[in-house]
């Protein structure tokens, strides 16, 4: 089974494309214009075990918002087109992660239902032209689009740069376990029969 897909988006503000692999090793170039979602999208990919591409162009003299957003739904769609329809995934996936001061926990169920839930003390600022508030802008995108429901809880932390390190992180780890291949897992892990 290959569990692959591509989207794509354009739109008057963007022009996003991704490529996405669920069973990867962290291959693949991210370059959005945005250099610390490119850093972002590099642990992601290396963490989850994905094979990743994402090219974005936007109108980044309006600010990152626009490219940042853009890029979290092509993303989810990428997941929710490579999980087909979730036969034999674990389905469920969670990981706590230390950054220095920093720690983080996602807990993530590919449910068919997308809802994303943040908690985190992020001051208001920017670290570079990523400003702190576009990380739950990009986790919502991606859970509501991806169809799962995302919890990310930041337990610890000071330095903004850690705290977002530390959540994308754990959603890589907590997504890794949930899109993974169960063997004892012979069809749709739900009651329902389905999880689309």
């Amino acid at each position: 089974m290959t569990r692959t897909a591509d989207f794509e988006r354009k739109t008057a503000e963007t022009d996003v494309h991704v490529s996405l692999a669920l069973d990867g090793s962290g291959a693949g170039t991210r370059e959005t214009g945005v250099g610390f979602l490119d850093h972002m999208l590099d642990l992601l990919a290396r963490h989850g075990q994905l094979d990743l591409d994402v090219s974005a162009r936007g109108d980044l003299q309006t600010g990152a918002h626009h490219t940042v957003e853009d890029v979290g739904i092509c993303i989810g769609r990428a997941l929710d087109g490579a999980l087909g329809d979730r036969a034999g995934i674990t389905r469920y996936g969670h990981a706590t992660v230390p950054m220095d001061e920093a720690r983080a926990s996602c807990a993530i169920d590919i449910s068919g239902r997308g809802l994303c839930v943040f908690q985190a003390p992020l001051a208001p600022g920017a670290i570079g032209n990523f400003d702190h508030e576009l990380a739950e802008e990009l986790f919502r995108a991606l859970a509501s689009n991806a169809k799962l429901t995302l919890h990310l809880t930041v337990e610890a932390g000071t330095n903004a740069h850690h705290v977002i390190e530390a959540a994308f992180k754990a959603l890589a780890r907590a997504l890794c376990d949930a899109v993974a291949l169960d063997p004892a897992q012979a069809g749709v892990p739900s009651t329902k029969g389905t999880l689309v």
